[in-house]
């Protein structure tokens, strides 16, 4: 007789644990992703009601990177949960005057809504297929790290030139690639490849922010009023 130990029940009491390990970094993320929603809607609509003007980009990119590198310093500790409030709210605040911008044009409040509920299908839809398939979409990493990199330096380099043609690429691209993110992100923490929920909330975030941000561009070109 083989007394050897199965390997298999081994492999498959791991898998059990990290299942659980999963799950539960799921619910943590969602939970301080609703959170965070709220926190940055909050900010926003501070803004908007204060009528406050447009926060400088370089302002904005500076104290975002800041609070980005905070929370990365601090994604083991309760203080990143605060870092984390502190970046969403740093990005409603300033996403407030942006809507207010576009508030004020013909229709403007109907396609403020209409990339608000696109981004939500959107964020529903790619959620959806990372837990209802369950796949691995880790091979995605490369591409989607190297095209965020490229269309946020064309965003930059779009600051000095302001081509319009580019300006709709680059949002094109984000709405892609945000799609894209929020997909790899989900499949990683089913997978055991994400195990920090803060980091994992940052990412999710940002990507339905530049998605918002992005959709809005776009519909708003479509609609004629940019």
């Amino acid at each position: 007789m083989n007394n050897q130990t199965n390997p298999y029940s081994v492999s498959s009491h791991g898998a059990a644990v990290t299942g659980e390990r999963a799950a539960q970094v799921l619910k943590n993320t969602y939970m301080l992703l609703g959170l965070s929603l709220i926190v940055a809607t909050g900010a926003s609509w501070f803004a908007m009601a204060s009528n406050i003007g447009f926060v400088n980009v370089w302002l904005t990119l500076g104290v975002y990177f800041g609070l980005l590198f905070a929370t990365n310093m601090l994604r083991n500790s309760a203080w990143g949960i605060l870092a984390v409030f502190g970046l969403t709210g740093w990005l409603g605040f300033t996403t407030g005057p942006i809507i207010n911008m576009y508030a004020q044009m013909p229709g403007g409040m109907e396609t403020v809504t209409m990339a608000l509920g696109g981004t939500a299908g959107i964020f529903v839809a790619m959620s959806a297929i990372a837990l209802v398939t369950k796949k691995d979409f880790s091979f995605m990493t490369n591409f989607i790290m190297v095209g965020i990199l490229v269309a946020f330096v064309a965003a930059i380099a779009n600051i000095f030139f302001a081509i319009p043609a580019l300006a709709l690429a680059i949002s094109a691209a984000f709405v892609l690639l945000s799609s894209m993110l929020i997909l790899w992100q989900t499949s990683a923490i089913i997978h055991g490849g994400e195990t920090n929920y803060i980091m994992a909330t940052v990412t999710l975030f940002v990507s339905l922010y530049n998605l918002f941000m992005s959709l809005l561009h776009l519909l708003t070109a479509l609609g004629g009023d940019d």
